[in-house]
C-alpha cells in the first residue's frame, strides 16, 4: 500500500515538473527586432547582446509569464551608425515574421529609429539610449529606454557642485544630439541652483582648441560629455595643456568602461601614464546599473547570479575590456519588460477578443495596448527597480565616483525621487582639499604701513610738542622786547595753525585698517577742515605779518609809530572766512565720500593656494572733486605766490615794530617751496600709498618744524644769552634794526644820488660841446691870421707880469728865433699844436709850464699839463692864451 502510494506521489511530483517545462512546448511564438552596435564609436552591442539572449531564455523558461507565447528575437548590427541602424530596421520590418518591438541601443541610432518606427506602429525600446532628445514624446511617441536619460546625470552635478560650493563651471561637449541635449538641460539646472556656466566649448572631430580655449579661460570645474573614443583624446590635450591636478576637477560620463583609457588609439598620441595621471580625481556620473542589494529579484535571481551567469557567457577575466558590459542588467531588463507589458497586452486583448499576434504594422488598437502596458509596467530587475516616465525614461538611482590612484572608486549615490544624496566620504584631493571654482580672488586693501604711520605720529606729536612749547614761551616773554615787537598774538596763531596740520598728519593714515566703511566719509571731510584752516592760520599769519611790512615800507606816512594789530588779524579774518566759506559749499553741496580704487591682480608669493590679491585703495572723492580742488589751489596758490613776492620785496627791510620780519619771509620761501614741489608730486603719486602719505606728512612736518623755528629759535637765543635784560637788546635783534626815520633818510639821499647822477651827465654834455666849438673856432682863426708870434714875445709878455714861461724845446731850438718864411710856417703848426693840447687837455710832459710865484700853488691860471691832477685854468683863461699866442705871432 505504501509502495503504491509513493508511486502516485511520484508520478504527480513528474506531472507538476512537466508542466514546468511547458516552455518547451509553447506553439506560438513572439518576435521582436533587435538593433545592436557591435563595432564603431559605441560597441555597446558586445556586452548587451548575450545579456539579452540570456533574458530570452530565462522569460522562455518562465510559465507564469507568456505561458502561451515563446519570445523571439531577429537582430542586425548597427556599428552605432544611423543610417545603418535605419537599414537594419527596414530589413527587419520586411522580412517575416512580423516584429512586435524593436530593441535599439546607442542613442543616435535610436533617435532615428524611433522616428521611423511610429509609421509602423512600432513601440521601440532602448537599452543603450541615454540622449535627452528622446525624451521627446512629440518626436518620438512609443519610445521607451531602460538605459536612463543622460539628464539624469545632472541632478547628481549640481548637488555635488551645491556640496563643494562649486559655483562657476565649464563644459566641453562634442557636437552631438546626445550632448547638446545634455548640456541644454544642465545649463538650465544650474541656473536654477545659482549656478553660473562661465565657459562653454564644443568641437566637432577635433577636441585641441576646445581644450585650449578651456585653459585660456581659467576653467576650474569642467563637464565633458562625449563619447569614448573622444575622450581620450579630449584628455591626451588636456595633458599637454596641463589642464589638471590639484586646481582642476573634471566630470566626465561613467559609463565607458574602467579602462576605457588603455585601449589603444592611434589618433592621440599620450601614452596610457600621460592619459591616468590627467584622468587622476576626476568624477564619473551614471545611472546604477545593476541591483545594489543581495535580494532575489522579481526575475527570479539576485544581481550576484546574473553577473556570475554572464561573466560565464562572457568567459573573460577582465571584464572591463568587454564594450557595452556596464549596460548588460539594463539590457537584461528591457526583455523582461518586453515580456511584462507583453503579458499585460495578451490580457487586456483577450477582453476585447483579440490577440497579439494578430499584431500588423498598421493596427493601432494593439499599438495602443502594447504601449499602455509597458507604460504601466513595473518590476524589480538586476539593474534596480524599473519603471518608465510620462516621456518613456527611466526612473533609476544614479551613483557618482572618482578616479583614485587608476581605480574607480563609488563615493555615493542619489535618489532622483526623494532628492536625496547619499556620500560615502571616501573623496580624496590633490591639493588635500576641494579646489576653488576659480582663481580665489580677496580684496586686499592697501593701508600705510604700522612703521611709517606711527613714526610719522611720533614726528607729528614732538612737533605739537614744540608749539605748546612756543606758545608757553611767548607767554611767559611777552614782555621782553624781542618778543612783544615780534606780534606775539599773530606768532601764537602761527603755531596754533601748525599744530593743527601736525594732528592732521593722524587723520591722513586711517584707514580701513582702523575705522570702518560707515564713518570713513567722516574721517574725509575732518581732514579737509583741519588741514585747509591749519594752513590758512599758520600760513595766513606769516602772510599778514608780510603784507604789513610791506605796507609800512610804501606808505608815506610819517605819523605811523607802532603797528595797529587789526590790520594783522583783519588779514587773517579775511582769509579764513573764504576758507570757511569754500568748505562749507564742498560739503554742503557735494560732500566727501569713500570711494576703492582697484588695482590688477597679483599673484600672493607666501602662499600655495590657488589665490589672487586684488589689491584695493581708499580714497575721499566727490563727483566735481577737481572743481573744489581747483577752487582751494587756486585762491591758496595765488596766496603763495603773493606771499613770495612780498617777501622778495622786504628782503632787505627791518622795521622795530616788526623786528622778525627776515624770519617770516624766510619762513614763506620754505613754505611755498615745500607745496608747490609736494602739491603736483602727491597727486602724481596718489596710488602708492605710503609713498603719498610719507612724502606729505615730511612736507607738513619740515613747513611746521622751520616756520616755528625761525619765528622762535632766535628769540629764545637772545633770551638765553642775555636773561636778566628787561629793557634792552642785543644789537641782533633791536639795535641793528633801523628806525622809520633812518629808513626815509635812506630813501631821500637814494633819491638825491640820482638827481646828482643826471645832472653830471648833463653838465658832461655841455663841456664836450664847447669844447667842440672851440676848437672849430682856433682852427678858423689860425688859418685865417698871416701873422704869427715868436716864442720870445710870449717870453717877454708874461715876464712883464712877473710870470715865468718855460718853453718847449720843440718850439725853440739853440735859443734862436727864426724869422725866415720856412721858420714862420713852422711856427704857426706849433702854435696850432699848442692851441690843440691846451684845449684838448692832452699834454705831454715837455708842454710848456706857465709859474706865477704870487699864486698859492705855484702854478699860474694858464699853468697846464699832464702832471696836473686836475686843471688849474677856466677856459676863458685858454682862450686867452691861444689869442696872446696868435697875437704875438
Amino acid at each position: 500500500m505504501a509502495k503504491k502510494l509513493f508511486s502516485s506521489l511520484l508520478i504527480i511530483l513528474i506531472l507538476i515538473s512537466s508542466k514546468n517545462c511547458q516552455p518547451l512546448f509553447k506553439q506560438k511564438t513572439l518576435t521582436i527586432g533587435g538593433i545592436f552596435p557591435m563595432s564603431g564609436s559605441w560597441a555597446g552591442g558586445v556586452g548587451c547582446l548575450p545579456a539579452v539572449e540570456m533574458a530570452l531564455a530565462d522569460v522562455n523558461n518562465r510559465t507564469d509569464i507568456l505561458p502561451d507565447y515563446k519570445l523571439d528575437m531577429r537582430r542586425g548590427d548597427s556599428q552605432c551608425k544611423p543610417g545603418l541602424g535605419t537599414k537594419v530596421l527596414y530589413e527587419l520590418l520586411y522580412e517575416k515574421p512580423t516584429k512586435l518591438l524593436v530593441l535599439t541601443g546607442c542613442s543616435i541610432v535610436s533617435t532615428f529609429v524611433a522616428q521611423a518606427a511610429k509609421m509602423w506602429k512600432l513601440v521601440v525600446l532602448s537599452y543603450g539610449g541615454s540622449s535627452p532628445a528622446l525624451s521627446n514624446r512629440e518626436r518620438f511617441p512609443t519610445f521607451f529606454r531602460t538605459h536612463p536619460s543622460a539628464t539624469l546625470h545632472n541632478p547628481i552635478r549640481v548637488k555635488v557642485f551645491k556640496k563643494f560650493n562649486w559655483h562657476r563651471i565649464s563644459t566641453i561637449q562634442e557636437t552631438q544630439e546626445l550632448f547638446t541635449s545634455t548640456i541644454e538641460d544642465l545649463e538650465q539646472r544650474v541656473k536654477e541652483a545659482g549656478i553660473d556656466i562661465a565657459v562653454r566649448q564644443s568641437f566637432l572631430t577635433d577636441p585641441t582648441n576646445a581644450v585650449r580655449n578651456l585653459k585660456r579661460q581659467d576653467a576650474r570645474i569642467i563637464v565633458g560629455v562625449f563619447y569614448e573614443d573622444m575622450a581620450r583624446r579630449v584628455f591626451c590635450q588636456a595633458y599637454k595643456e596641463r589642464l589638471y591636478g590639484k586646481k582642476h576637477v573634471w566630470f566626465i560620463i561613467g559609463w565607458y568602461p574602467d579602462n576605457w583609457y588603455k585601449v589603444k588609439d592611434d589618433r592621440h598620441n599620450c601614452t596610457i601614464e600621460q592619459l591616468e595621471e590627467a584622468l587622476e580625481g576626476h568624477f564619473t556620473t551614471e545611472a546604477v546599473m545593476i541591483h545594489q542589494e543581495p535580494t532575489m529579484t522579481d526575475v527570479g535571481m539576485t544581481a550576484q547570479q546574473f553577473t556570475h551567469r554572464l561573466n560565464k557567457i562572457l568567459n573573460t577575466s577582465d571584464t572591463s575590456l568587454v564594450t557595452g558590459y556596464p549596460e548588460a542588467p539594463l539590457a537584461y531588463d528591457a526583455v523582461w519588460a518586453v515580456a511584462f507589458a507583453f503579458n499585460k497586452t495578451v490580457a487586456q486583448l483577450a477582453e476585447r477578443n483579440m490577440k497579439l499576434e494578430d499584431f500588423d504594422y498598421y493596427n493601432e488598437n494593439i499599438t495602443n495596448a502594447i504601449y499602455s502596458a509597458m507604460n504601466s509596467t513595473k518590476f524589480l530587475g538586476i539593474s534596480g527597480n524599473v519603471a518608465f516616465s510620462a516621456k518613456g525614461d527611466r526612473i533609476a538611482w544614479t551613483q557618482i565616483e572618482q578616479f583614485i590612484n587608476g581605480s574607480y572608486v563609488k563615493l555615493g549615490v542619489y535618489d532622483a525621487a526623494a532628492d536625496n544624496l547619499t556620500w560615502y566620504r571616501k573623496e580624496k584631493w590633490l591639493g588635500g582639499r576641494p579646489p576653488p571654482d576659480h582663481t580665489q580672488v580677496i580684496d586686499d586693501l592697501r593701508v600705510v604701513s604700522h612703521t611709517l604711520y606711527f613714526s610719522m605720529c611720533g614726528l607729528a606729536g614732538v612737533g605739537i610738542l614744540a608749539g605748546i612749547l612756543c606758545l608757553i614761551f611767548n607767554h611767559i616773554n611777552r614782555n621782553r622786547q624781542c618778543v612783544a615787537f615780534s606780534q606775539p598774538a599773530i606768532n601764537n596763531l602761527t603755531v596754533v595753525g601748525c599744530m593743527i596740520c601736525l594732528s592732521c598728519i593722524v587723520l591722513l593714515g586711517l584707514d580701513g585698517k582702523f575705522v570702518p566703511d560707515y564713518h570713513y566719509p567722516v574721517v574725509c571731510q575732518v581732514r579737509a577742515w583741519l588741514l585747509s584752516l591749519g594752513f590758512t592760520l599758520s600760513y595766513g599769519s606769516m602772510f599778514s605779518k608780510i603784507w604789513t611790512v610791506h605796507q609800512l615800507t610804501t606808505t608815506r606816512k610819517k605819523d605811523r609809530a607802532i603797528v595797529q594789530i587789526w590790520e594783522l588779524f583783519t588779514v587773517l579774518g579775511i582769509l579764513i572766512l573764504l576758507d570757511i566759506g569754500v568748505l562749507t559749499a564742498w560739503q554742503v553741496l557735494d560732500p566727501l565720500q569713500r570711494k576703492l580704487e582697484t588695482f590688477a591682480r597679483i599673484q600672493p608669493t607666501n602662499t600655495e593656494d590657488d589665490i589672487e590679491l586684488r589689491p584695493q585703495l581708499e580714497h575721499c572723492h566727490s563727483e566735481n572733486l577737481n572743481i573744489w580742488l581747483g577752487v582751494l589751489f587756486g585762491y591758496k596758490g595765488i596766496l603763495l605766490i603773493f606771499g613770495i613776492f612780498l617777501a622778495y620785496e622786504t628782503r632787505s627791510v627791518k622795521l622795530k615794530q616788526v623786528n622778525d620780519s627776515r624770519f617770516v619771509g624766510m619762513s614763506i620761501y620754505n613754505v611755498v617751496v615745500l607745496c608747490v614741489i609736494t602739491a603736483p608730486i602727491s597727486l602724481i603719486i596718489g596710488n602708492q600709498e605710503d609713498a603719498t602719505f610719507a612724502f606729505v606728512s615730511l612736507a607738513i612736518i619740515l613747513c611746521s618744524f622751520l616756520s616755528m623755528g625761525l619765528i622762535f629759535v632766535p628769540k629764545m637765543m637772545e633770551i638765553i644769552q642775555n636773561p636778566q635784560r628787561e629793557g634792552q637788546e642785543v644789537k641782533s635783534l633791536t639795535d641793528s634794526l633801523v628806525s622809520r626815520e633812518e629808513e626815509e633818510r635812506h630813501q631821500k639821499m637814494l633819491g638825491e644820488n640820482e638827481q646828482l647822477k643826471k645832472q653830471i651827465a648833463e653838465m658832461e654834455d655841455r663841456i664836450r660841446e664847447l669844447n667842440q666849438k672851440l676848437q672849430d673856432r682856433a682852427r678858423q682863426r689860425v688859418t685865417s691870421n698871416n701873422i704869427i708870434s715868436t716864442p720870445a714875445s710870449i717870453a717877454n709878455k708874461h715876464q712883464s707880469s712877473n710870470k715865468v714861461v718855460i718853453v718847449d724845446p720843440l718850439l725853440v731850438t739853440n735859443n734862436q728865433v727864426p724869422h725866415t718864411q720856412d721858420s714862420i710856417s713852422s711856427m704857426t703848426n706849433q702854435v696850432d699844436l699848442l692851441t690843440a693840447n691846451v684845449l684838448g687837455q692832452d699834454l705831454t710832459e715837455s708842454s710848456p709850464v706857465v709859474v706865477d710865484h704870487c699864486s698859492d700853488s705855484g702854478l699860474a691860471e694858464e699853468s697846464f699839463g699832464l702832471n696836473s691832477s686836475e686843471m688849474k685854468s677856466t677856459l676863458s683863461d685858454g682862450q686867452d692864451l691861444v689869442h696872446q699866442s696868435h697875437m704875438k705871432i
